[in-house]
């Protein structure tokens, strides 16, 4: 069987972090989000499959190439132009031999799960339950049939929703010829999958396992769930003196030096310098190359490649970007003092707990101050001593 993975979108709502890279290339536990779908389909059972690329095609070919390093065969089509999940499937015509599945390459789900909906008879659709259905196409079922399918309806009338995982035949192509454009200017999958539904033969897998990173701060609660299942191993240097607990993996060629604490669950990457004297608590992602340098405290946080945190910093809850500097005593706050939720950039976040988002190459001078819930763009500067809050554009220097 098998398995088309639509990942050519950008995923605009996950800016500043999607600026130089696809959604599906953000890091949970230091792993691409779709490489953590791609070896859960694998073992499910499936070994073919057929990724949908567009935005950022480069970097995920190059990620993936042609899935020896996975156990897996890998091809690729390219949707030119993002004109929705119906057509990026159309681009698949032909490629598919039989019964197949397809999923949306930014979902976050199990194996099991996978190798169940495979073993329904098609067509078949994954469902789940999310607190903000109005995001999702929200589904009515009666018993394990699905009789109603609404792509993003503003008030829906459910909290079930589509989970982006389908099985279905060769006939789906047919049924994307006969379609035009959403409301939304799209070409919806939900619209064929309409079609089916009306003939009354679509069944609907409730999903166990499923998590959905639809904005920036959700890569927090993703990347915890993901390291609490992790297989943890240390292949760097660890010196006399560092004080490690719980989960910790460490990647080749990097040092924990005396002093450290970490808690974990935590993973770092290949090639970093940890320390000396630092502060790492779970749940922790740093990726390859970093610096988490003396007296820095970092925790729950997903910190990218290349990012510098060297000296008397603060980062809680945070999501770094790679190429970051911050400089000697930058600090980015977590909790509001009347511990309300957290506001991004307008939006409630939801968390108690959360600090910022930052772009890629964002440089911080020494003594900055970040306020909670604040999210800065790509290629910013900051004098030293700044107050940075709020939404920061791409570019912005403050002087």
């Amino acid at each position: 069987m098998e398995c088309v993975v639509l990942a050519a979108g950008e995923g605009r709502r996950m800016r500043p972090l999607t600026a130089n890279r696809p959604k599906v290339m953000l890091p949970l536990a230091n792993r691409p989000i779709l490489e953590h779908l791609i070896t859960s389909a694998r073992d499910a059972g499936i070994s073919e499959f057929i990724l949908v690329v567009g935005y950022g095609e480069r970097e995920i070919r190059s990620c993936f190439g042609n899935g020896e390093r996975l156990g897996v065969r890998i091809s690729y089509v390219l949707q030119r132009h993002q004109l929705g999940t119906g057509d990026a499937l159309k681009a698949c015509e032909g490629m598919v031999s039989g019964p197949f599945l397809l999923l949306n390459g930014d979902m976050v789900t199990r194996a099991g799960d996978i190798r169940a909906l495979a073993g329904l008879r098609p067509p078949a659709i994954a469902v789940t339950r999310s607190s903000h259905a109005r995001d999702f196409g929200t589904v009515k079922m009666e018993g394990d049939r699905i009789v109603d399918l609404a792509e993003k309806v503003p008030n829906p009338a459910s909290d079930l929703i589509s989970a982006g995982a389908y099985h279905l035949d060769p006939g789906i192509f047919d049924l994307l010829e006969s379609i035009g454009r959403s409301e939304r200017g799209e070409y919806e999958i939900t619209d064929a999958l309409s079609v089916l539904i009306g003939e009354g033969g679509v069944t609907g897998y409730p999903m166990t396992f499923w998590l959905d990173v639809g904005n920036p701060w959700d890569l927090l609660e993703a990347n915890a769930m993901l390291l609490s299942s992790w297989t943890f191993g240390r292949e760097g240097t660890v010196e006399p003196g560092a004080v490690l607990s719980g989960d910790v993996a460490i990647g080749p060629g990097s040092t924990v030096r005396t002093g450290t604490v970490i808690e974990g669950p935590c993973v770092i990457g290949r090639n970093c310098r940890i320390g000396p004297h630092a502060y790492i608590r779970g749940a922790t992602s740093i990726g390859n190359d970093c610096h988490i340098g003396h007296c820095t405290e970092v925790k729950n946080s997903v910190i990218l490649p290349g990012t510098k945190i060297p000296h008397f910093n603060y980062v809680g809850d945070s999501v770094i970007g790679s190429s970051c500097n911050l400089g000697a005593g930058t600090k980015i706050a977590n909790l509001r003092n009347d511990h309300a939720t957290v506001r991004a950039c307008g939006k409630d976040t939801g968390r108690v707990k959360f600090g910022a988002i930052v772009g890629d190459r964002v440089s911080f001078g020494i003594n900055c101050s970040v306020n909670a819930g604040t999210v800065v763009g790509s290629g910013c500067r900051f004098a030293p001593q700044s107050y940075v809050h709020g939404c920061i554009m791409e570019g912005t220097e403050m002087r």
